[in-house]
């Protein structure tokens, strides 16, 4: 099924004469047209592809399966229960080149002990008609009522990278010896890369308040995405070791041995989750403001590509264009009938 959404592309460009609040917009009419790959998604997560196959993660604690037009819905079998707080669940899941051979990923989720919330990074295996966890790599990453990260993704480095939210203690993010408020690394067997920044340490980077997308472009340097506080939402290219600000500055900002975004929303808001890399330009997707989002990291500008189809969560690109998951079913957006949707924007539609 295909689907034709006209819109108006708000163009946000900061200079440096103007305050973070005051962005130049140019709205120009454009149309495209998406096709609708699967429909009845329950608060989607991230989207993997593997040959024609999509796997789809649902905060709810599910993987569903779509191949040959077909849907499946396959739970998950966690070692602990899965934590009800806002923004928890079954969060990132990411799967390396073998998986057609060991039927073996990697997966991100939230859980409950006692009175306390943490989230954990896990291997899991499809068996069957369902998913189960088999290997604890790292746990005890704080949680909380709000900002969990949960973006897991496999580097070009063959390493794991995983995206962890202050878990609403902002502090945290600013100490090395807390896992809260990081962009992670690790080996794919769950230990500690000898050339990470910071001696017996997960911690790539720090200073983050709710970073929940990653991309790398064709120089392997990566970027990512970051929830920011009132507003002020990032972009950040991401050097190992360096510190990214939260909490002591935001926007425009800046501190001693900290670093400012390459661009953020100033006023407005984007709530950026899930991003990927294609033909020179980052796409992005985005959650409050409503619709899929590219970022030009040589003009250091974004533009709304795609609106009216509620929240997005997150963006996959291919060699024919860009995948992306709404996420209207989460409690904050606003369902439409078949709702949540796998989209894909095919590469003509771009331009």
């Amino acid at each position: 099924m295909t689907i034709t959404i006209v819109l108006g592309a708000c163009v946000q460009q900061e200079t440096p004469e103007q305050e973070a609040d005051q962005t130049l917009q140019e709205d120009t009419d454009s149309e495209k047209q998406l096709e609708v790959i699967a429909e009845d998604l329950k608060e989607p997560w991230e989207i993997v592809k593997t040959g024609d196959t999509f796997y789809i993660s649902e905060r709810r604690g599910s993987i569903v399966k779509i191949q040959d037009g077909k849907k499946t819905r396959m739970p998950v079998q966690f070692s602990e229960d899965l934590s009800n707080q806002p923004e928890a669940g079954l969060l990132g899941i990411a799967f390396p080149e073998n998986f057609n051979e060991t039927s073996t990923g990697y997966a991100y989720y939230s859980y409950q002990e006692n009175e306390n919330y943490y989230q954990r990074v896990v291997k899991i295996q499809s068996q069957n008609d369902k998913w189960k966890e088999t290997a604890t790599l790292l746990d005890k990453i704080p949680g909380g009522q709000f900002h969990q990260g949960g973006r897991i993704e496999i580097g070009p480095d063959n390493k794991l990278y995983i995206t962890t939210g202050d878990a609403t203690n902002p502090e945290l993010s600013q100490d090395l010896n807390s896992l809260a408020g990081k962009i992670l690394r690790m080996n794919p067997d769950g230990t500690i890369p000898e050339d990470n920044p910071f001696e017996n340490s997960y911690v790539y980077s720090y200073g983050h308040r709710n970073p929940q997308g990653l991309a790398w472009n064709e120089d392997n340097q990566l970027y990512a995405t970051e929830h920011g506080s009132s507003a002020h939402d990032e972009i950040n290219r991401i050097i190992k070791g360096r510190n990214y600000g939260w909490p002591a500055i935001r926007g425009d900002e800046s501190a001693p041995q900290m670093k400012t975004p390459i661009i953020h929303s100033g006023n407005d808001t984007w709530a950026p989750s899930g991003m990927t890399y294609f033909n020179s330009n980052f796409y992005f997707a985005s959650l409050a403001g409503e619709g899929l989002r590219q970022f030009d990291p040589e003009k250091e500008s974004q533009t709304r590509i795609i609106s009216d189809v509620g929240r997005v969560r997150d963006a996959l690109a291919t060699d024919k264009g860009i995948y992306f998951i709404t996420n209207n079913t989460d409690g904050r957006g606003t369902p439409a009938e078949n709702d949540d949707r796998l989209l894909f924007l095919l590469q003509q539609e771009l331009n």
